[in-house]
């Protein structure tokens, strides 16, 4: 568990909480309600922005769909490029795939082969950290292209579900703003 910002607990008021979807017993945390209010949107940016300003980082990569709003905002205020890391079928190019499993059931990402090179240093990003599989599976797309992942950052930490740790134990560091624990 790290310390949360000093946005966290604004942010997470603004986050909704659906029980039981998409499947009985999950707690879903909906950050569309985050989304649609402009501070809100602004402290989640601003956050990013402190940790990762001056950071050597060449790309940004999001994960469908959170991932890209978030991740797209944060690669044009840093001045670097984005990487789409899509569900299959969406990207038009030569592509790499990665299956893995959910907490309530299995997916499958993608990649264009060419989207990283060698020298690409890449913060990897999304709206929710839970079991840590889709980003484990986003962060091995990467490093098969030749990219190297500087972290895994997230607006959002469901410690109970041990993503961190998963992540860690991949070798990745890992940044969230703010946690939901239990319920």
């Amino acid at each position: 568990m790290q310390k949360e910002t000093p946005y966290a607990l604004e942010i997470k008021e603004l986050i909704r909480t659906i029980p039981n979807y998409p499947s009985p017993g999950i707690m879903f945390r909906d950050v569309t309600t985050l989304l649609g209010h402009s501070k809100g949107l602004h402290a989640v940016t601003e956050c990013f922005m402190q940790r990762y300003r001056g950071e050597t980082l060449s790309k940004v990569a999001g994960i469908e769909a959170r991932g890209f709003i978030f991740g797209a905002i944060l690669a044009a205020n840093l001045g670097i490029g984005f990487v789409p890391i899509r569900k299959p079928g969406k990207l038009p190019a030569e592509t790499f795939s990665r299956d893995y499993e959910l907490e309530y059931g299995s997916a499958s990402l993608e990649i264009h082969t060419d989207a990283v090179t060698a020298s690409d240093k890449i913060l990897l990003v999304d709206d929710l950290l839970a079991t840590g599989g889709t980003a484990e599976a986003a962060a091995e797309l990467l490093e098969k292209c030749g990219g190297a992942v500087r972290e895994c950052c997230f607006v959002v930490d469901l410690p109970d579900l041990g993503g961190r740790e998963r992540l860690k134990k991949a070798g990745h560091s890992v940044f969230s703003i703010c946690e939901f624990e239990g319920e």
